[in-house]
């Protein structure tokens, strides 16, 4: 897969914010504020919303041109050098029939988001436009109390570095999906409790290398067999990084969806497969167990049963996240337990 890599940022730098699915500035607009704040002191960036991203959520649902339309805007300026998500949601596929893929991929630049974003990563990927699955502002950059470690050095080497990126650590903090309500301001004050971070290397002993593509999986569901949904020969030796956004999805979803990738020859074609920690409330470590017996044994119904797999790491629906860059070379190392980012991922 050869894709287009954006220019590096820089500090004084112009970033969008759009909100391309759930309009959840307008319910949690303190929320939308303090990741913008957290978002420039960091890496001082100047953040700017676009035309409606700070909409009335009934209108931006009912106006999914209006949603592409300062997606499309925020490509087209020249003085805009990235674009961040405000937050996911689950029907940002309607933006499709509004998408001008020419303007992607004429003005390429820095596009970063997770979850229901999913479908705009796929929608640079058909334009040739290596994005960026991490942090959103709500999400991530609004993180309470302050920005993670991993969070932070992982966007800093991702979007503000042109040298290869390199080994990626499981958070030495830790990791967390507590829940504090957004709507009470006194929360942002207070850290949310961690659990210790520990990546299951859980079948494979080699190491191998390919180029990563993925996203969140229910989102995936949504794409498949649209425009945007990649031809077989671009998951040819691939490293697949997959995650999920809820619990519940694991009882009784989760290996229909696996089994679709074997059958369809997916998970044969890909080198190796990545999975970020599920999403959802209240996990406990069996829940991450049976999440890892459940592809343990439906990719051994394939006869996959030796191909390298990492679980619960730290990506997707889990804080901090590392950001993962598509179409770039990455490496499993099942021998010596590492996963490293080989290349530069922005120009």
């Amino acid at each position: 897969m050869k894709l287009i890599k954006p220019k590096m940022l820089k500090a004084g730098d112009k970033v969008a914010t759009v909100t391309l699915s759930w309009g959840g500035p307008s319910f949690f607009k303190d929320r939308y504020e303090i990741g913008v704040r957290q978002l420039e002191d960091a890496f001082g960036v100047k953040v700017v919303p676009m035309a409606h991203t700070l909409s009335d959520d009934t209108d931006i649902y009912r106006n999914p041109q209006k949603r592409a339309q300062d997606l499309m805007t925020a490509f087209a300026d020249p003085e805009i050098k990235a674009i961040v998500s405000t937050i996911g949601g689950d029907e940002t596929i309607r933006l499709l029939p509004y998408i001008d893929f020419d303007i992607i991929r004429n003005n390429p630049k820095i596009f970063l988001g997770y979850s229901d974003t999913t479908a705009n990563h796929f929608m640079c990927l058909k334009a040739g436009l290596g994005s960026f699955y991490g942090p959103s502002i709500m999400a991530g950059f609004g993180e309470n109390g302050g920005l993670h470690k991993l969070l932070k050095d992982s966007v800093y080497k991702t979007l503000f570095d042109n040298k290869p990126i390199g080994r990626i650590e499981p958070s030495a903090e830790g990791w967390t999906n507590e829940m504090l309500d957004w709507g009470n301001p006194q929360n942002q004050n207070i850290r949310r409790r961690l659990s210790p971070s520990r990546w299951n290397f859980l079948q494979g002993s080699t190491k191998v290398r390919g180029h990563l593509i993925g996203g969140c999986m229910e989102v995936l569901e949504m794409i498949k067999s649209t425009s945007i949904w990649p031809a077989p020969e671009m998951f040819e030796g691939c490293i697949l990084f997959f995650e999920s956004c809820s619990k519940e999805a694991l009882a009784e979803l989760f290996s229909y969806w696996l089994r679709n990738y074997c059958a369809s020859g997916i998970m044969e074609a890909a080198n190796g497969i990545i999975f970020g920690r599920p999403g959802g409330l209240n996990l406990q470590q069996s829940d991450f167990d049976a999440y890892d017996a459940t592809i343990q044994r439906v990719l051994k119904e394939y006869g996959l049963q030796n191909k390298p797999v990492i679980t619960q790491m730290d990506f997707g629906h889990t804080d901090p996240m590392f950001t993962i860059p598509y179409g770039v070379q990455a490496e499993i190392d099942c021998e010596n337990q590492t996963f490293s980012i080989l290349e530069n991922a922005v120009e």
